[in-house]
Parts: C-alpha cells; structure tokens; sequence
C-alpha cells in the first residue's frame, strides 16, 4: 500500500507513490468554508461562498505544487466521456465556463492540472512515464459500468501512443463495499457489462447487493492491460469526518477534489 496522507501544510490531502508527479486526493480538512462545507469544500457548485472555494484551491495549489490559474475542471454527467485537453484549456470551471460535458481527462501538456470532483465516486488518477501523458478519471456506478477507466486508458493510447503495461493507475478513496448498499439495477448493470466477470465485486445480501466499485475499476484496469495498480483502503462513508459523502450526508457537503499535473 502506498498512500499517504499529508498534514504539514495548512490542508489535509493524500497521494500515491505510484505517481511522481505533483498530485492529491483531497479530504474535506484544512480549508476556510463554514457550515456544512467547513471546511476544504473544492466545489463552487456547492453553494459555499466563491471565495472560500478559491482560497481552498490556493491552500491546497500551494501545499501540493499547483497554480490555481492551471486547473482544468470536469463537468461531470455520469458518461464514459473522456476529453483531451492541452494548456489552452486551463482556467476552465474556475477563471472561465468549461466547455463540454465529460468524466475523465487526459494531456501530455505540463503545467496543467487535471480536476475531478467525487464524494464517494471512485477517483483514478493515470500517470505513463514513457510518454509523460496523465490522466484523471470519475467513476460513479454508472461510469463505472460503462467501463470509463478502460475508455481512458484506451484513449491514452490511441492519441498519445502510450502501452497500458507503462501507465500506474491509483484509485483513491470513494465507498467501500463495506457501505454501498445498493439495489438489483446497480449489478445488473455490471453484469450486462462484464457478464461473469463482475460476480467477485457483487455480495447479495438478502434483498440488497453491496457492490465493490473499487474492485470493479481495477478489473476494467488490468482488462486492458494496466498491471501497476494500487488501490486506497480508504471508504469515504465510513469516515465522515475526513471525507465528503454523498451517502451520509446527501447535498449539504463540499467536494472532493483528485488533481493531477506534469511539472
């Protein structure tokens, strides 16, 4: 296991060793938001004060090792949309409107900060060393099911030219199988997509199903090809009180955020 989490700055964040490049996943401590976003809120759609959200993202920029003027946010539908962007695109969701619809990103282009935004979604962040290309990934049930992961990687190697045996994949803290408790139309839609496949991530349990959506994108990882994988233990609804969860506590929360850059 190599994830850490890191408190001598003024935010709480946690990274992998996988990835040697500057990079976090956020938790929800460290920030200046009040209330029910107190205090690192990292989402503007939240309802918090700009400002707050700003200051979070500068706090954060500076103890990881991002410019808040190269961020390149998702706006995020749940989809297998996977965009390219490149440093033209930087500021987009927090100095100007983003342009399209995806959940995943990916670039070769250094100095730009690849955002997603979760609260107990799977975040995967994609570093390949050969080709410096990265990559950052949403993966809610849907995404999930729709195989986004794959998508991303495939793309990484479609238009980059990179071997999925060279990429590291890190899959950060989201629900754990421990907590998603969910109904048939979450494992159907696993089995319609994976067949099989997806049995050892399904754990019926009467008339529920816990579904182990972490497990699931590391399958869709080595499927194609993706062998360095580490996957954090971490279950946001457990912890509340270092994560945001959607489960616990519905739309009164901040987000998430799971950053990536090529210095």
């Amino acid at each position: 296991m190599s994830f850490a989490t890191h408190t001598q700055g003024k935010t709480e964040f946690i990274t992998c060793d996988r990835l040697p490049v500057p990079h976090c996943f956020s938790t929800r401590n460290g920030g200046v938001s009040e209330g029910c976003y107190g205090s690192l809120n990292l989402g503007f759609h939240r309802g918090d004060l700009p400002e707050n959200v700003v200051e979070n993202y500068t706090r954060l920029g500076q103890d990881v090792g991002f410019d808040t003027k190269n961020l390149v946010f998702t706006r995020q539908v749940h989809t297998d949309t996977v965009r390219i962007v490149t440093s033209q695109d930087r500021g987009e969701g927090i100095g100007r409107p983003i342009s399209q619809d995806c959940d995943g990103l990916i670039t070769q282009d250094r100095n730009v900060a690849l955002t997603i935004f979760t609260a107990d979604c799977v975040p995967i962040l994609l570093y390949d060393p050969t080709t410096q290309t990265i990559g950052a990934i949403h993966a809610g049930w849907r995404g999930t099911a729709l195989g986004i992961v794959r998508r991303g990687v495939e793309r990484m190697c479609t238009h980059f030219g990179c071997n999925p045996a060279h990429i590291s994949a890190a899959i950060g803290p989201c629900i754990g199988p421990c907590c998603f408790e969910t109904n048939q139309d979450v494992p159907h839609e696993m089995m319609k997509a994976l067949g099989d496949e997806a049995l050892p991530f399904i754990r019926p349990v009467g008339e529920k199903y816990f579904v182990d959506l972490k497990g699931l994108n590391g399958h869709w990882l080595r499927s194609v090809g993706v062998v360095d994988i580490d996957t954090s233990r971490a279950c946001t609804c457990c912890h509340p009180e270092k994560f945001w969860t959607h489960r616990k506590t519905g739309n009164q929360r901040g987000s998430l955020a799971s950053i990536i850059q090529l210095p």
